[in-house]
This record gives structure tokens, sequence and C-alpha cells, in this order.
């Protein structure tokens, strides 16, 4: 942690940083969702995603401090991401067929 008035200083200059970082992206994700339309349903729904997996990792990075871990905490972090994009990758299909599609 901590020590002095200046690392103190450094920390809230790195999250106010992130915090306006994550601010921009959210103006950016909702001009995206209603503005820019790329053609497919399953495309929006993955640039959405891939800015919002964007915004949450460095909510995890920063705010949740992954940034000073041990490796460990990277290795069990790499499977989850494996997991998520799994999981994405059903979503894109349960989109895609044409069976439990309800348009």
């Amino acid at each position: 942690m901590a020590d002095s008035p200046e690392e103190i200083q450094k920390h809230v200059k790195t999250y106010t940083i992130v915090g306006l970082t994550l601010i921009a992206f959210t103006f950016i994700t909702v001009g995206v969702a209603k503005f820019v339309d790329f053609g497919s349903f399953a495309v929006n729904v993955a640039v959405g995603l891939l800015i919002a997996t964007f915004k949450a990792g460095l909510v995890a990075y920063i705010f949740m401090h992954l940034n000073h871990e041990k490796a460990m905490i990277y290795r069990i972090l790499v499977f989850t991401f494996f997991f998520v994009a799994g999981l994405f990758l059903l979503f894109m299909l349960a989109q895609s067929d044409p069976i439990t599609r309800f348009r």
C-alpha cells in the first residue's frame, strides 16, 4: 500500500484516469448501440460484448488490484476468460438457431 502522500496522489491519478476512461467507453457503448448498425444482430452484440469486456477488464485490473497479484491468479483468469468466451459462443450460436429464434 501507499506510505507517502506522493504515492497516494499517484494512485488517485490512476483511478481518475481509469474512471474517466470507463465513462468515455460507456458513452461509446451507448453510441454504438443506438447509432451504428454493423449489418447483423450477432455482430452488434459481439461489438457490445467486446466493449463491455474491455471495461470489465479495466475494473478487474485496476479497481480490484489484479495488477499486484501473483502469477497463479493469472492462470485462473485465463481459464475464466476461456469459460466466458465459451458462454459468449453459446449465446451467438443460440442467436443463429432457427428453432429458438423468436423473430
